[in-house]
């Protein structure tokens, strides 16, 4: 067995650990089966994946040497393969690993097949870009883990890391049925319109209590990771394609709401109709947009995109100086649903929730004039504490989860 210095791997998990609060957990935490043998988390930069590892490690280690965390965009494993760190730890009695990015390492999906194949006493649990694939053609993992996605901040999680109140998630139907009494209850104790237009601003990634001033440029930041790093890692562009990313990233965030033309915006892009529909597709499995159609999208056929949305609202303020009043509204709602289900255009009213749940998207003036007819209807209503009949406030679409 080769003989390697993991010091350095040791000093980091450790401070690390040391450094992890303990306070706030993300929502997934407690739906995770810890007991499942390889375990992924995927989702989004900044959103707390590499939190909820350290987390679980203090919690349910109190021998902290029974388990090791690394990350593998570490500099160790320039020069050390994943495949030998996991013979040496495991002789030496490891029996849980975390690792973080693992899309960094490469052919991450066959060692993970070699873990659960050769080393059974081994639980692994990891995190990466939200752009994994599981069901690579080479090494079918589907079979060997379970899969989780991890999103951004919810409504319901930014008031109870900011310390305002803490609330129980919310059923989609229970708020349709006792929406009135659900938002008598909460804001009897609490100014909840404020602090909703703080989280359109910043509450979908906890790292804005770092450096809250500079929470713009570091969302820029990530961002920019995304493109030019998580991105290539994932699938194959060019770094050609990887500069038309973030032009067309701009192109989208400066416009929203983006309605789609895909030869001009080919055109715009110089670059073939083909690449153009590859770099929507990319852009959405990275959350950094949200493509909108008729129909529940399948990413193997992308056609009838009718409109282009931010991935949140955060990301559509990091990127844009001027983002429209609507369009934040209705970036929020449909990142907030598509949690619970498939989030669709509707010909009358704005969106449908799974094919049958019809709602549209305004201010406190809003009417039914659009959808007064159709059963199944209700409106997002924007600037409202408390609702009426159906008319529910839209921050309480930041509940369920």
């Amino acid at each position: 067995m080769k003989e390697l210095d993991i010091q350095p791997l040791l000093d980091r998990y450790h401070y690390k650990l040391r450094e992890t609060p303990m306070r706030f957990k993300r929502y997934l935490y407690g739906d995770i089966n810890w007991n499942a043998r390889i375990i992924g988390i995927k989702g989004s930069r900044g959103v707390g994946k590499t939190t909820l590892l350290l987390q679980r490690i203090k919690e349910a280690h109190s021998n902290v040497d029974e388990a090791l965390y690394v990350s593998l965009d570490d500099m160790w494993f320039a020069n050390n393969r994943l495949e030998d760190l996991v013979e040496y730890i495991v002789a030496r009695g490891v029996r849980y690993l975390y690792l973080d990015e693992i899309h960094k390492y490469p052919e991450w999906t066959r060692v993970l097949k070699n873990i659960y194949d050769f080393y059974s006493s081994l639980k692994v649990v990891y995190t990466g870009s939200a752009l994994l694939a599981i069901d690579h053609p080479r090494v079918d993992m589907s079979r060997r883990q379970t899969l989780y996605t991890l999103e951004g901040m919810s409504f319901r999680e930014f008031l109870e890391y900011e310390e305002v109140v803490k609330l129980p998630v919310v059923d989609f139907q229970m708020l349709l049925k006792d929406h009135i009494q659900i938002a008598m209850d909460i804001t009897k104790g609490i100014n909840v319109i404020p602090n909703f237009e703080k989280y359109l601003k910043y509450g979908c990634y906890p790292f804005y209590k770092e450096n809250r001033e500079d929470f713009d440029l570091h969302l820029q930041e990530i961002v920019r990771q995304v493109i030019e790093g998580d991105i290539p890692q994932c699938e194959d562009v060019s770094p050609l394609t990887v500069r038309k990313l973030k032009s067309m990233l701009m192109m989208i965030a400066g416009n929203t709401p983006f309605e789609p033309n895909i030869s001009r915006l080919a055109d715009k892009l110089d670059c073939s109709r083909e690449l153009c529909v590859k770099m929507l597709d990319l852009l959405d499995r990275a959350k950094l947009i949200k493509l909108m159609s008729m129909n529940a999208r399948n990413y193997k056929q992308l056609t009838g995109i009718k409109k282009i949305l931010g991935g949140d609202t955060n990301i559509l303020g990091a990127l844009s100086t001027e983002v429209d009043t609507g369009t934040k509204r209705e970036t929020f709602f449909v990142n907030q649903l598509s949690v619970i289900g498939d989030v669709t255009l509707a010909r009358q009213g704005d969106f449908y929730l799974d094919g049958k749940y019809l709602f549209e998207v305004g201010g406190s003036n809003k009417k039914f004039t659009q959808i007064a007819d159709i059963s199944s209807s209700w409106l997002a209503v924007d600037g409202i504490e408390i609702g009426s009949g159906a008319r529910i406030p839209l921050w309480m679409f930041g509940l369920f989860y």
